[in-house]
C-alpha cells in the first residue's frame, strides 16, 4: 500500500521531542511518507528555548515547492512558522493546493518559551481560512479572539483542554454547519508532554492524507497522543519527550 504523503511545515527542535522531530516520528510511526519545509532553527531541550533563529521565507518556499513538484502531497500540517513573513508565503504556497491541512497554531512552547510575536499571529488568519483543521490549546484559542469570533468567521478548529485545569481533558470539535463534537477522558498525569500539541496534529494530518474522515481521524489521533504519553521513557529535567516509538497502530 502506498503510504500517504504528508508535509510537515514547521520549526526544528534540537532536542528531538517537538516540532519537526515529532511530526516525522508521528508521520512514520502511522506508515505515512513524511517530508519537511523547515521554517526555523531552534535550540531547545525539556526546560526550555535558549535561541531560535527563522530561515528566509524564500527558503521556505523552496523546500515546499521541491516536495510538491516532485513527491507530491496528500496532506500538510503546519505548525511553528518563525515569522509573519514566512506565515504569508506559506499561505501564498498553500492556496489552491486542494489538500487536507492542519494548522497548529505555535504561539508558546510547552516551557513557556514564546515562539510567536504579534505580527506573526495577526498573519495567521490566511492560514486558518484555508485550513481543514485549526488546533489551538486553551491560551491560543483566547488569542485567535475565542469560541465566538471563530465560529463567526467560520473556522472549522479542535479547542485542545490539555493545558486546561481538572482532572477530566476535554477536546471539542468545531466544525461550521455541524454541532459541536466533544471527546473527554481522564488526565494522564505525566510531566512529558512536550510535543503534545505537534503530535496530535501531524497525526490528524496523517490520517487526512489517507482520506480518513475528520471525525475519526481527530479518534485516532488523540489515542496516538494518549499512548505516547503513556509511553515517554522519562527523559530530561523538564517538561519530557513522548514516547513515538513504542505506540504501534491499530
Amino acid at each position: 500500500m502506498t503510504p500517504a504523503r504528508i508535509l510537515s511545515i514547521a520549526g526544528s527542535d534540537s532536542s528531538g521531542g517537538a516540532g519537526i522531530q515529532a511530526d516525522i516520528k508521528t508521520i512514520t510511526m502511522l506508515g505515512g511518507f513524511a517530508m519537511t519545509a523547515i521554517t526555523a532553527i531552534t535550540a531547545q531541550n525539556t526546560c526550555g528555548v535558549t535561541a531560535v533563529e527563522a530561515l528566509s521565507p524564500a527558503m521556505v518556499a523552496a523546500q515546499i515547492d521541491a516536495c510538491v513538484s516532485d513527491i507530491g502531497v496528500d496532506a500538510v500540517k503546519i505548525g511553528m512558522l518563525g515569522s509573519a513573513a514566512i506565515a504569508q508565503v506559506v499561505a501564498d504556497r498553500l492556496e489552491g493546493l486542494g489538500v487536507p491541512v492542519v494548522f497548529d497554531p505555535v504561539m508558546v512552547a510547552t516551557s513557556g518559551s514564546v515562539l510567536a510575536d504579534a505580527a506573526t499571529v495577526a498573519a495567521f488568519e490566511r492560514l486558518m481560512a484555508l485550513a481543514t483543521l485549526t488546533t489551538p490549546n486553551v491560551p491560543e484559542l483566547v488569542a485567535l479572539g475565542g469560541d465566538e469570533a471563530l465560529r463567526a468567521r467560520g473556522i472549522a478548529y479542535l479547542a485542545k483542554g490539555g493545558d486546561a485545569e481538572g482532572e477530566m481533558v476535554e477536546d471539542r470539535l468545531v466544525v461550521p454547519g455541524a454541532e459541536p463534537l466533544v471527546w473527554s477522558a481522564p488526565r494522564i498525569a505525566t510531566r512529558h508532554t512536550h510535543g503534545t500539541g505537534c503530535t496530535l496534529s501531524s497525526a490528524i494530518a496523517s490520517s487526512l492524507g489517507r482520506r480518513v474522515p475528520l471525525v475519526i481521524a481527530v479518534a485516532q489521533a488523540r489515542e496516538f497522543v494518549r499512548k505516547a504519553l503513556e509511553a515517554a521513557p522519562g527523559f530530561g529535567a523538564g517538561h519530557g519527550p513522548m514516547g513515538h516509538q513504542a505506540v504501534r497502530p491499530n
